[in-house]
């Protein structure tokens, strides 16, 4: 029942935030558009780190077949794992690190 009461609390409160939007009273928060690659080439970034096939898919939590397929051309990155792919490919600490336990 809290949960209701959050949910009706939050709805209330965005009713708000886009009334006074709408009206002057505030303004729009910043949207930020990242263009994603169309394609990547998987075997050059896990190349460039040094790993196998293998160690790749377990490190960063691809299944180890989806990532062969890209690299064999038989299949393509959706948007989602291209945007983690350039991730990868920027800063591979920083997803090992967000990834450690």
């Amino acid at each position: 029942m809290s949960d209701r009461k959050n949910i009706g609390n939050d709805l209330v409160e965005a009713m708000g935030e886009a009334f006074a939007i709408a009206s002057g009273q505030a303004e729009a928060a910043a949207v930020h558009r990242v263009a994603v690659e169309r394609d990547i080439d998987v075997r050059a970034i896990r190349t460039r780190l040094g790993l196998s096939r293998e160690q790749f898919a377990q490190r960063f939590h691809f299944p180890a077949r989806t990532v062969q397929e890209w690299e064999q051309g038989r299949r393509r990155p959706d948007q989602s794992a291209r945007a983690y792919l350039t991730v990868i490919e920027r800063n591979p600490q920083a997803v090992e690190d967000a990834l450690s336990i």
